[in-house]
Parts: structure tokens; sequence; C-alpha cells
């Protein structure tokens, strides 16, 4: 039984703590707060891993260190840089082989399916900080510092999904409501399961011979906005989607009051024409199969209504 190191008890952190610990692996699982899913083989510890010795000292004699923090948008700049210099630092003293959950945005705009060969080319300032933090691993890695492996997605789907979808279209389709999105809601668009990320990403901490790269987690066919929304009421027995595009000026406005409407600015991009990710090479490697999304959508919707108050 090995120790495996989990940094974040958000959505990907949890699925991965839980999928480790049920393979009968030892769980550590760090948060500022000590907080995580309940299971007799994951150890909850409450720890600033931006901390190197705090880090160093909770990952010694680890097999992986997986880092899985989320965070707010608007603390993307300051706050992340120094967990991953952490996470290098650690992973370069305790000789744990560090996974990184990364996203699309160090790509910046692209045209057709994008696939890992893709150059990071990024356009946003959230997509600057994803960039520079592979690139500084990545870097460690080719000069035998340390070992690491990063697996991307993209929107997520599943229990505790967060996403400009989950949090702009899901309550209004739920409730019956017409949703307002800022995007075209008919461009081709990917969508990747919870459970999926934290599949590969064990998975890819565990294969030396998928060290050293990044991974494009296995992703379903394509969905548009639209298609997505209409999927979300068919499954929740909910009212027949309405849909419409959200004018700039209106989520320029919103951005004056929400911190997260602002930072989303940034992003239209990735909305406004068709987002594809190509997860073939991560499918062949490593033998997964992408989570339906019909059945992503279902534990995303079930674990909305169950976070619901009851009345």
């Amino acid at each position: 039984m090995s120790l495996h190191i989990v940094i974040g008890a958000g959505p990907v952190g949890t699925a991965a703590a839980r999928l480790l610990a049920d393979r009968g692996e030892r769980v550590r699982l760090l948060t500022r707060r000590g907080t995580g899913p309940e299971h007799p083989a994951i150890e909850l510890v409450a720890a600033d891993a931006t901390d190197a010795p705090t880090l160093i000292g909770h990952a010694d004699g680890a097999t992986a260190l997986y880092q899985c923090a989320g965070m707010p948008y608007k603390n993307w700049v300051t706050d992340f840089p120094p967990l991953a210099a952490a996470c290098v630092t650690a992973a370069e003293k305790t000789g744990a082989v560090l996974a990184t959950v990364g996203n699309l945005y160090g790509y910046g705009e692209f045209d057709g399916p994008v696939d890992e060969s893709h150059p990071l080319q990024p356009n946003s300032v959230k997509g600057r900080v994803r960039a520079e933090m592979w690139n500084s691993a990545l870097a460690a890695h080719r000069a035998g510092r340390i070992r690491t492996v990063e697996v991307r997605g993209s929107d997520y789907l599943g229990a505790g999904a967060n996403s400009t979808f989950t949090a702009m279209a899901l309550p209004a389709l739920l409730a019956g409501k017409k949703a307002m999105v800022p995007a075209d809601p008919d461009a081709a668009h990917s969508w990747t399961a919870i459970d999926d990320v934290a599949c590969t990403l064990v998975a890819a901490a565990a294969d030396d011979t998928a060290w050293g790269r990044p991974w494009h987690v296995p992703t379903p066919p394509p969905m548009s906005m639209r298609a997505l929304a209409e999927l979300v009421a068919s499954v929740a027995g909910a009212p027949p989607a309405r849909v419409s595009r959200m004018p700039y000026a209106l989520l320029w406005v919103a951005g004056l009051f929400n911190a997260d409407a602002k930072e989303i600015r940034e992003l239209r991009y990735q909305f406004d024409r068709p987002f594809v990710l190509d997860s073939a090479a991560a499918i062949a490697h490593f033998g997964i199969e992408p989570t339906p999304t019909e059945q992503a959508v279902l534990a995303m919707v079930q674990d909305r209504r169950a976070g619901q108050p009851k009345g």
C-alpha cells in the first residue's frame, strides 16, 4: 500500500482521492481547512500547500503528488505560481511523481480540434499562468530534477462541476427558466467528465512512459451549449430548454458587480467559436473510454439537486 498525496478537495481532488482509496492505496488529502470526503483510507490534513517545507513533510515517502487544487479566477496570478513552485520543490526533494490537473487555457485561440502537440500560445492572463506553471515543471523534468505529467480537460461535467455553463445556465434550466449564456449557443464545445479527469490523472502518474508531457483527458464528441441545455432539461425532467446569447454589454456590466463575470470576459473566445479537444492519444495510450455526456449530466443534476435546500 503506497502513500499518495492529493492537494485540493474540489471535484477532481475528491474523485482522485476516492479512486486511489478504493483501490487500497493510502491517501493523504491536503486542504487549508482539512476538509474532504470521509473514507477510512483517506487522511484529511489541514495544511498550506504553498509552503514548500510543509508540503515536503507531508509528501515524504509518497509515491505521487497530485496537484488538483482550484482557485477563484481572481486569485490565479497571485496564488497559483507559489503552489506550483512548492509542488516542484516537494517532488524534487521527495522523489514523488508530480501529476497536475491543467486545462486548455494555455493554448489560446485555435482552429479545429486541438491535441497535445499544439504550442502554448496563451492570449489571456489565466492562460499565461497555466502555461508558465507547466513550462516550469517540464523544465525541471527535462533537467532530471523531477518526474512530472499533466492532464488537461475542457469544461467539466459531473458531480461538483463548476464552469461557465454550470454557473450561468444550469440553475435557470433546472428552474424551467430561460438561460442566458455569454456564448454562441450553437458552437461546438467539448465537455469533460470529472471522473475521467481523475482516472486519467491517476493512470498517468503510475505510468513512467506517460511522464514528461501533457495528456488530454478522454472526452466525448463535442456538443453545443444549446444541445447540452436540451440534454440537461431532458435528464432533469425540466421544461424544454430555452437558451439565448447574453450581449457582451450585459456581461461587461455584470463584471462590475460579480468577480467571476469580470474574469469570464477574457475567456469569451472559448465560447464564440468551436472549442474542441482531441483526446485520441490518451484513449489509445491508457485505454480509458470517455464517460457518455448523458451520464455525466445525470451525475451533475443529481448532485446539484442534492445540495439544494428542501422546502
